[in-house]
């Protein structure tokens, strides 16, 4: 694998954690983060969010060096780099969605939950 695919797919897969600390943050809620641990709280969440998303970023910028740019006259950068990113993306997504569901890390048993209704009827 090249050089530039995998900082495009390091790239996707650093875009993809941001999305959910950011909402995390925008919505003040808590989320587990390196920075703040289990219960990190909104700004620790904000903060972890745009650093994973500059992280993201640079990793694109750096990629598009001027030689780089050079060798490919007249192609377009995600040419070659797009299904790197996207599957640095899906590959962080499908991870988060299938060890939430069997870890539970980020769950809060508090939110979410409704009585059974056949125990309240008795």
């Amino acid at each position: 694998m090249s050089t530039s695919r995998t900082r495009s797919f390091i790239a996707g897969v650093l875009v993809a954690n941001s999305a959910p600390h950011l909402a995390t943050a925008v919505a003040g809620r808590q989320h587990l983060t390196p920075l703040g641990g289990r219960r990190s709280g909104p700004g620790i969440n904000a903060i972890w969010g745009v650093l994973n998303l500059a992280g993201g970023l640079a990793l694109l910028a750096r990629g598009r060096s001027k030689s780089d740019v050079q060798r490919r006259a007249g192609s377009a950068r995600w040419t070659d780099d797009l299904p790197s990113f996207e599957t640095g993306y899906l590959v962080f997504a499908a991870w988060m969605a299938i060890s939430e569901r069997l870890m539970k890390t980020n769950h809060d048993e508090r939110m979410g939950q409704q009585p059974d209704s056949r125990r309240s009827r008795r």
